[in-house]
């Protein structure tokens, strides 16, 4: 799923129209990871022989990727190849080049969205600073600022930013990139062992795994789909040797078979079905120095699932999921959009580690999808977040704990899990605009549903005005037609049925036979148009407002 991106359209009102929901697709590949038990001595010198010899090369051939710039073709690509498969292989130079180019591409996108954000940041400040002070914005643009320091603070500000994007211009027009084999961050934790609580030492071995290179392509139609790094179905593990390092071979054509096996707990079967079939798969080895265990990762890609229609996801109501910074907030709704029983709440906690964030995601999407399969619902419901652009410093100007609110929600994560989980278990994911979500469904729903016993909150609602929109139903409640007019009384039909129910806006059928009260004879052409009843002439009243009502649940 990504952001809603392009020229925003708007209504008479200025209020942002929303894109219609859609069906997002399934995920085009897979990673599972197994730990390589039970590993020798021997095997973890090779492994760590290995890993440095690779690594050196790589960072050697990054160098020469930077350098070559904008120059680079297909010609010095090859040329670089063939002065790496001298101190490797062909099949080693190969994987190194390869992850080479795209770590500078990746550094090329990150480069350009760095550009746009500074853009984006000079053109909010410029703006900004050409209004009087305490000058109050509209709804689509900002204000003055407050105060006359913060203007003056403001302008020296510009001119850092004007500074930054010159420079940074100028290297994307020269084609240079900054890279950093290992990571920025883990180069910059160098200079602040105190703070992260490392010994130089320590800093020393995780700084020197990070930059190893233990990671190969998969290759379709060769031995278990892959020759560099090769397990066999029964778990089996060969690494085809560098040059250098042929001498540590203990089996034939310079290969080396690890002591440990590997299964793959997770999709085992499914990648074992793979190797068999001699199919494409790629490896890496790494080592979690602060835990001293190797680990081992397979992935694969395969066609992605075709999404299904929009009707059949929905042929069972939905789930409307509303994405906050700690938790889940879900309503399953019925195919009318009525709210059923009662809100879910799936709570994640987002401190600690990176492992421990992402164990804390897959529990939660795990307990929604696994209520969604005991509900008989196929279809989920979320917003089509993408804070990429919404958390910049000078958009949000002073609010500072809403910027961390926001940049605290884990939307990548989330998006990425649910999808992957989502296809797994055949529920199909429904990604909706998420304009005015919160602060219609607040307005709409949130009073109605509270009572002495239920405590609705904003982000409840919200989730029903998420499903609700994937439904193709407004946000807003059935409202009650107009107390008194010719035709309807109060409490006329307050009942929400299915706009495709036969005559659910209808009056009841004329009975025939005499009765009390009973049409004269001749006017039941127009039993069933009130409209057309005592009227010179069918008025538009009914199209002015729409009969809504209150939720069937309550």
């Amino acid at each position: 799923m990504g952001g809603v991106h392009g020229r925003l359209e708007r209504s008479v009102s200025g209020l942002r129209v929303p894109a219609g929901p859609f069906v997002t697709p399934g995920p085009s590949g897979v990673a599972v990871r197994d730990r390589l038990k039970h590993l020798t001595a021997e095997d973890e010198k090779v492994l760590r022989l290995v890993g440095a010899h690779l690594g050196g090369l790589a960072s050697r051939d990054l160098m020469s990727r930077c350098r070559d710039g904008l120059r680079h073709s297909a010609q010095t690509w090859a040329a670089r190849k063939r002065g790496l498969t001298a101190e490797s292989s062909s099949r080693w130079a190969g994987a190194v080049t390869k992850a080479t180019h795209d770590q500078w591409a990746l550094s090329r996108r990150g480069q350009l969205a760095h550009i746009q954000s500074l853009e984006a940041g000079i053109r909010t400040i410029a703006h900004r600073l050409s209004l009087p002070v305490g000058e109050k914005g509209g709804k689509q643009t900002p204000g003055g600022y407050r105060s006359r320091s913060e203007w003056f603070h403001k302008t020296r500000r510009l001119a850092v930013l004007e500074d930054r994007l010159r420079s940074v211009r100028s290297d994307w027009e020269a084609g240079r990139v900054h890279v950093v084999r290992g990571g920025k961050r883990l180069m910059n934790t160098r200079h602040n062992l105190a703070t992260a609580q490392l010994t130089e030492q320590g800093w020393r071995q995780r700084w020197e795994a990070e930059r190893w290179f233990l990671q190969a392509d998969g290759e379709s139609g060769k031995r278990y789909g892959n020759e560099t790094i090769r397990i066999s179905p029964d778990g089996d593990v060969s690494i085809k040797l560098p040059a250098p390092l042929a001498q540590y071979a203990n089996s034939r054509h310079g290969r080396y078979v690890l002591a440990a096996k590997v299964r793959f707990p997770h999709r085992g079967q499914e990648w074992r079905d793979r190797a068999e079939a001699n199919r494409a798969v790629a490896y890496r080895i790494h080592l979690d120095v602060a835990r001293e265990r190797w680990y081992l990762t397979a992935s694969w890609t395969f066609p992605v699932t075709p999404t299904i229609p929009m009707d059949a996801a929905l042929a069972h109501g939905v789930i409307g999921v509303d994405t906050n910074a700690d938790h889940l907030a879900a309503w399953r709704l019925d195919t009318h959009g009525n709210p059923i029983g009662q809100p879910r709440r799936f709570f994640y906690d987002l401190s600690g580690t990176a492992g421990h964030r992402d164990a804390q995601v897959r529990h939660a999407l795990t307990q929604l999808l696994n209520w969604a399969k005991s509900c008989s619902v196929a279809a989920v419901a979320v917003e089509d977040l993408d804070f990429a652009t919404e958390k910049t410093r000078e958009k949000h100007g002073r609010q500072r704990r809403f910027r961390q609110l926001i940049s605290g929600m884990p939307t990548g994560k989330l998006r990425a899990r649910l999808v992957s989980m989502a296809d797994e278990t055949g529920i199909a994911v429904i990604a909706v605009d998420p304009a005015y979500t919160s602060k219609w469904g607040a307005q709409h729903w949130q009073k109605p549903l509270t009572s002495k016993t239920r405590k609705t909150s904003r982000h409840d609602a919200a989730s029903i005005a998420i499903g609700r929109r994937a439904q193709g139903h407004p946000i807003r409640r059935r409202t009650a037609p107009p107390p008194h007019d010719q035709s309807d009384r109060v409490g006329h039909r307050t009942v929400q049925a299915d706009r495709c129910a036969l005559g659910h806006e209808e009056t009841r059928p004329r009975s025939p036979g005499p009765r009390t009260r009973s049409v004269p004879p001749g006017r039941g052409v127009n039993a069933g148009d009130q409209r057309a009843q005592n009227r010179s002439g069918h008025t538009a009243e009914h199209g002015s407002w729409q009969q809504d009502s209150l939720p069937l649940s309550l």
